[in-house]
Parts: C-alpha cells; structure tokens; sequence
C-alpha cells in the first residue's frame, strides 16, 4: 500500500482507497480511522522486521495526522475531503511546469499528474512546502470518540516504541479531550465533538476504542490514572450494552430511546467492530485484575463470531486478535518504575500481542499488588496468573519476553 496510489509521498498519511486496476491513482479522502489502524501496523511491522521503511511510514502518518488533523482542545478531526474548491485531488496534483521532474508524474485528470516515485528528501520538503501553500481539502472537524481512541492508541505505542516525547504529549492532550469535552457529566462518552458541542450519546465503539487507547496511554506514560478510566469505561460499556441473555454487546445502550431493534454488529470492517474490540479490552482488564467474569464475557462475543470465523477470516481480524489472546497462556508483565527505565524499555521492546502490561507501583491493581522496587531500582515481574518469576532489574536479563 505504501508503494501505491493510497499513500501520500509528500505529506505522509494514506488515501481511502485506490481508483484504478494498479493501485496508483488515490481516491484523495483521509480518514482519521485509516491512518491509526495502518501506523499501528507499521509500527508492529517495523518491530517484528527492523524495516527502516515502515519505520519511515509510522512517523510520516503520524506526522500527518498531527499536522492536519489536530483540533484546538485536543482531539482530532474525522477525515480530509478528497475536492478542494469543488476539484477532485487539486491540492495534490501536479503539472511539470510546477517543478516535478517529469518522470515522476503519472497523469490523472484536467491536464495534472500524480506523483509516483522514490522523492530525495529535498524535493519531498520542497513540494511540500508549495503544496501548503495552495488551498487546502475542506475538513470534516468533528471528532468521533471511537476514532480518536483507535489514534490514542496509535499514538500512545508510536511514542512509546520511537522515543517521541511529542507524540506522548500528543496522546495526552487526546486522552484529557475524550474523557472532557467528549465525555458527559455522568461519565459515560458522547459520540461526537464538533465546535464546542458535544452530540448524542456514545455506542460501544465509542467506549471500545477509548477505552483500548487509554491502556496503550497508561503503558506509554507509566500513569495509573488511564489504567483505571480504561476499566472504568470498560466496566461502563458492559453496564450500558451486554446482551446478558446470548453474550456479546449491542451497538446502542439499553436505556436509549427505543429502536425496533437492538442491532448487534460483529465484522470488523472498516473498523473493528465495538465487539470485537471490547472482547480484546475485557481480555486485558481481566487478567490485570484478575477478573474471570470480564474474561467469560469477552468469550462470548467469540462464541458469536465462531461459526463464521472459518469461512471469512478476513472480515474479523480484530476478532482473530481477542482469540489468539484467549487462548494463549496468559502472561503478564508487571512493571514497577519508570517505563523509560533500561529494564523495562528492554522487557516492552519486543512485539508481544499475547502478552498484558501494567505500570506501577500501584496497590490498587491486583496484579502490581505487593510488588515494588528492588534495592530501589525499577523491576520488571514476569506472570502467569498472576504466579510471578524473581523480579528483573537487569535490561540484561530481561528476555524476549512473554506474549510473543
């Protein structure tokens, strides 16, 4: 996808979708929800290979995403129109009096060309530039709570991962937006931000994906708070849209006005379904807490995706994910200090998707319950069930890891 149409040479970030058999020419849109899941996948993909391009890719889109996208107050926009001034793609095309070498155009429409290419970074900074300062696409300025979670938690582990304070501070100013302006008095989430109103009430994407994005905040920046406001909205998306009777979620909350029926969605696409992405929270927040009830209802949205899961696997990656962690041995890292400390830098380094994380000390989570520095240095406690190997202080020490 990087090397086609979809992704943005110059600005970084990636387009909706490609229009033609080569996978060359964008539609232009960008949508915040596109841009989180791929440099999520960029960023797990560069761990797992050492690929400096994908490496290149995580910070070109999260750049991007922060640059255009970023609203006062926090949050983050939905989406870039592909038109500016009613022109499909204007602000991104080009003609070769405008300064691009002409091997580098593939033609597009109304007599302008694409840029298709490897770019020196000079150029790519130049053309740039010139293309900030042309009229810009029109912005879809609302923030939507399930999407700014899915970037939390894009931004959150980029930060973590590549050492960018700027991205933790970021994720923070994200997080602060969701559970303030985006959040209700009661606590529970609003679906919507836009011009210093908040909208409807949220559904369970909403609690789903802030609620993901906060436990890859608290893991970033060591901070207890997020942990527990992780759970809370957790604890509160069970409340408001479990289907007690045959398992999984509802889309809206049991008290909303009355619909003629509760729908139930289940396929994560384009986005992973608020099912399939609560299951996956519950699974981490249980083995934190040691919780067994949110473990057993996690299992049940994978009851409900079961029987299809074989015939279109591809329409339940998130799913897939929430099982592969069911059913691997539970394994936990309990972290005492800093996470910037060498050990645990060097116990989180690796890419461990079937692995649990919590940073303390903090009495008030059962798996760091009783564990502390060692002769006053940060240490890194190794599960199972909360069944704990000798602490590490060494980065040394510390293996590849649990979870892999």
């Amino acid at each position: 996808m990087a090397a086609g149409g979809m992704y943005d040479l110059l600005g970084g970030g990636f387009h909706r979708y490609s229009v033609d058999e080569r996978w060359l020419v964008p539609h232009f849109e960008k949508m915040l929800y596109d841009n989180a899941l791929l440099a999520s996948v960029y960023l797990h993909a560069w761990v797992v290979t050492g690929s400096a391009r994908y490496r290149e890719i995580v910070e070109e889109t999260l750049d991007y995403v922060l640059r255009e996208l970023r609203l006062e107050g926090g949050g983050l926009a939905s989406a870039q129109d592909a038109d500016t001034d009613g022109v499909e793609g204007l602000t991104y095309t080009w003609t070769a009096e405008e300064g691009v070498p002409p091997e580098l155009l593939l033609p597009f429409e109304h007599g302008r060309s694409i840029i298709r290419g490897r770019l020196e970074p000079g150029l790519r900074e130049r053309l740039l530039a010139e293309r900030e300062r042309r009229p810009q696409p029109g912005l879809d300025d609302k923030a939507l709570a399930a999407w700014n979670g899915l970037a939390l938690a894009a931004l959150a582990e980029g930060a973590r991962r590549l050492g960018r304070a700027d991205w933790l501070l970021a994720a923070t100013e994200v997080a602060e937006f969701l559970l303030g302006p985006l959040s209700r008095e009661d606590g529970r989430l609003s679906r919507a931000w836009r011009a210093g109103a908040s909208g409807r009430p949220g559904f369970l994407d909403d609690y789903a994906g802030v609620a993901h994005g906060l436990l890859e905040l608290h893991v970033a920046s060591g901070e207890e708070r997020w942990l527990h406001e992780a759970r809370r909205l957790a604890l509160l998306a069970v409340d408001l849209f479990a289907d007690g009777e045959n398992g999984g979620f509802y889309l809206a909350e049991r008290d909303r006005d009355a619909l003629v029926a509760r729908t139930k969605p289940l396929d994560d696409n384009p986005i992973p379904s608020g099912n399939s992405l609560l299951a996956h929270v519950l699974l981490r927040i249980g083995r934190i807490w040691g919780d067994e009830e949110l473990e057993r209802l996690a299992v049940g949205v994978l009851r409900l995706v079961e029987p299809v899961l074989g015939r279109a696997p591809g329409a339940f990656g998130w799913a897939l994910c929430a099982l592969d962690l069911w059913l691997a041995p539970p394994a936990e890292l309990a972290i005492v200090g800093s996470p910037e400390s060498a050990v645990a830098r060097a116990a989180l380094a690796p890419f461990q998707p079937r692995a649990v994380v919590a940073v303390g000390p903090a009495e008030g989570v059962p798996l760091l319950r009783g564990k502390g520095l060692v002769d006053g240095a940060p240490a890194v406690y190794v599960c199972e069930r909360f069944a704990c190997r000798a602490p590490l202080t060494d980065a040394a020490s510390v293996a590849s890891g649990p979870g892999g």
